[in-house]
């Protein structure tokens, strides 16, 4: 009997959250399921990892060499047998009621697709608590990664993303986009008139960057990946979209004006107390408070910049498709 669900687990040099990933599953309350992971050329394997896991769960491991996440997965795919995958990045943790709320929502309401927010585990260093703030922070991404207070329609993304079997074949899968992947997907997905909900209660916790230089790298090529999809798909460019680039264009401005009035300093110093109250409260740390207000001006200023530089190359330029870091940010 096939399981019902197959967790898909795309690893690149991680293999000490791959162990915490799995750890995770074990104690899932809800046990029909599968785990599929397929390591994307790491130069340092999960393999050994995965098999102290053997006996405790349906696990599955691969090797190939590397294509970025989105060719991953789609490896994994034709290897999976459930109903349903669970698509997850690495560096993810499960709360052990994960698959129970997953089963929840598709017994109370059927659903082609759908995703669930994220959350900043109290293990987590202060910068990833941070990065996590300036992520999911209405004041930052308008609350469009999961949250219920939201800018724009909820579109799944890869960290914690599920898709009927049969629906993710009849799309073909990712697309060979190194970036923005995944929300190429979820357009694919609404395009296809598939039904998409949010998950509230299938929540994880997500690691994302472990520092903020490489925090901006990950932003930054999502702006890009912005004009990229755009170029794509020119009806999915939405205002929320656009406004780390006015806010980016804005900073400049107010450090400019700043030279003939350094009053004009006072709205970013306005912005930077909002994050900074907020952050705090919402993570009782005036510490992790003011890490907040760094991580949301990278936040801001990295997609915007590169949604910008995106912009110029490819809309004024006539570029094709690029991405900024792409030989290191997987690293």
């Amino acid at each position: 009997m096939n399981p019902k669900y197959s967790v898909v687990i795309p690893v690149y040099n991680r293999p000490d959250e791959v162990d915490e990933l799995l750890q995770s599953l074990c104690g899932q309350t809800y046990q029909n399921f599968e785990v599929v992971v397929v390591e994307d050329g790491s130069a340092i394997p999960c393999k050994q990892v995965v098999e102290k896991y053997a006996e405790m769960l349906d696990v599955h491991y691969f090797e190939k060499p590397n294509s970025g996440p989105g060719q991953t997965r789609n490896y994994a795919a034709e290897r999976s047998r459930g109903e349903y995958l669970l698509i997850l990045d690495s560096d993810c943790i499960l709360p052990e009621t994960y698959l129970a709320a997953v089963e929840a929502e598709l017994q109370r309401e059927p659903a082609d697709a759908f995703g669930g927010p994220d959350r900043a585990h109290d293990s987590f260093s202060d910068v990833q608590k941070a990065i996590n703030y300036a992520m999911t922070s209405f004041f930052t991404t308008g609350g469009i990664r999961g949250g219920k207070k939201k800018m724009d329609k909820f579109y799944p993304r890869s960290f914690n993303m599920g898709v009927r079997a049969e629906v993710y074949k009849a799309l073909g899968g990712f697309s060979a986009m190194r970036f923005g992947e995944d929300i190429d997907f979820s357009i694919r997905i609404f395009k296809g008139g598939y039904r998409c909900r949010l998950f509230p209660e299938a929540w994880v916790w997500h690691k994302r960057r472990t520092d903020l230089k490489k925090f901006f790298k990950q932003v930054h090529n999502s702006g890009i990946a912005r004009i990229d999809l755009y170029k794509k798909y020119p009806e999915s460019l939405k205002l929320v979209h656009l406004l780390p680039a006015v806010f980016t264009v804005g900073v400049v401005l107010v450090l400019l004006a700043a030279f003939i009035c350094p009053w004009s300093l006072l709205l970013l110093a306005l912005f930077a107390v909002v994050i900074f109250i907020d952050a705090s409260i919402r993570n009782k740390s005036i510490k992790i408070g003011a890490l907040s207000v760094i991580a949301a001006f990278i936040q801001l200023t990295g997609y915007g910049s590169g949604f910008l530089r995106a912009w110029w190359k490819r809309c004024i330029c006539g570029g094709k498709s690029f991405s900024a870091f792409e030989k290191t940010f997987y690293k």
